[in-house]
């Protein structure tokens, strides 16, 4: 529940349910994430969400 509500990338409101569910398809860099949610292409640039994002890769990718 609150992987639905709470919001990785900030400036495009992605929520960290987007990006687990983008790694669980097959997106294993940040890069590749990126591009599947559209986290990273706001007002920031990635500055705020690629650390959340690395370390939601790294948390997933090692279980």
């Amino acid at each position: 529940m609150l992987d639905k509500h709470t919001k990785v990338c900030l400036c495009k409101a992605i929520p960290r349910l987007k990006i687990k569910e983008a790694i669980a398809n097959g997106a294993d860099t940040v890069e590749k994430v990126q591009k599947a949610t559209g986290a990273g292409s706001g007002g920031c640039g990635g500055r705020r969400c690629t650390p959340k994002i690395q370390e939601l890769l790294e948390k997933q990718l090692n279980q």
